[in-house]
């Protein structure tokens, strides 16, 4: 049923009821639309807007500090937040909408879990390649090395680390003829070293994560040379909003940064 918004009174014309009603709430929606379009524009302009993160232990201690000081620096409006997680658990906070952007890990040659592809249908940015690292405790035999071949540490005991690198572990001992014989496990890298420091074990370890001030261990060079890849990733939505952009670019710079502090070395 049509209702009528205007009535003509002699030559005159006057909005009714109904047309008073809509120019009451046309004014509101009009305002809100404003508004709306003067937050979008701070969002584009990065003079506002979000982004959550989620990444592994050893990438927050590395990349996210100089890459979060340098995205503060140039848009300090930004809101920044950070949430501690390993991969799968981060890629699973990341399709459930609980972050826009989680760092992440990959063994090559390594499934990144049973079933289909965790990481399939998303955005991924390539970060850097890290290499592992054998840890030995300082008065082991192996403490004179500067480096070894898997096959030869087939008799010790070993300090695993997260599921995923214990798996790799595993998974690498086995393409050498043996079965690591793990006695402890912990996905804290710090209490990795502390571990092998205190002679309970030998362990393998992102080289980002290691210390080289630190006495109570050696580090060895595997040969050959095994890396894991390190990469940031998002869902396909998130790529064009500004702040994830921003935060990726500086994630990306840091990584660059990394790579040739550590070159240097």
């Amino acid at each position: 049923m049509q209702t009528p918004l205007l009535a003509r009174t002699g030559r005159s014309v006057r909005l009714t009821e109904a047309g008073e009603i809509l120019v009451r709430h046309a004014t509101g929606i009009l305002a809100g639309l404003a508004a709306a379009e003067e937050e979008v524009a701070n969002i584009v302009g990065l003079r506002t807007g979000r982004v959550r993160l989620a990444s592994f232990l050893s990438g927050t201690s590395e990349l996210l500090p100089s890459a979060l000081a340098a995205l503060r620096a140039k848009w300090p409006n930004i809101d920044v937040s950070f949430t501690e997680a390993a991969p799968p658990r981060a890629v699973e906070m990341l399709r459930g909408g609980d972050c826009e952007i989680a760092l992440a890990f990959h063994y090559p040659g390594i499934s990144r879990g049973d079933g289909d592809d965790p990481w399939d249908g998303l955005v991924v940015r390539p970060l850097l390649s890290d290499r592992l690292v054998i840890l030995a405790p300082a008065q082991h035999a192996l403490a004179a090395e500067r480096e070894t071949e898997l096959a030869a540490l087939a008799a010790e005991s070993w300090v695993a680390g997260c599921p995923s690198c214990s798996r790799h572990l595993v998974e690498m001992c086995e393409a050498e003829g043996f079965s690591p014989r793990i006695d402890l496990v912990t996905d804290d890298y710090l209490a990795v070293i502390a571990l092998v420091g205190a002679g309970l074990g030998i362990a393998t370890l992102p080289e980002m994560a290691f210390d080289a001030s630190t006495e109570t261990v050696r580090r060895l060079d595997l040969e050959p040379a095994v890396h894991r890849e390190i990469v940031a990733l998002t869902l396909p939505e998130y790529r064009s909003v500004p702040a994830v952009g921003a935060m990726l670019g500086e994630l990306e710079v840091a990584a660059r940064s990394f790579g040739k502090a550590r070159a240097a070395c």
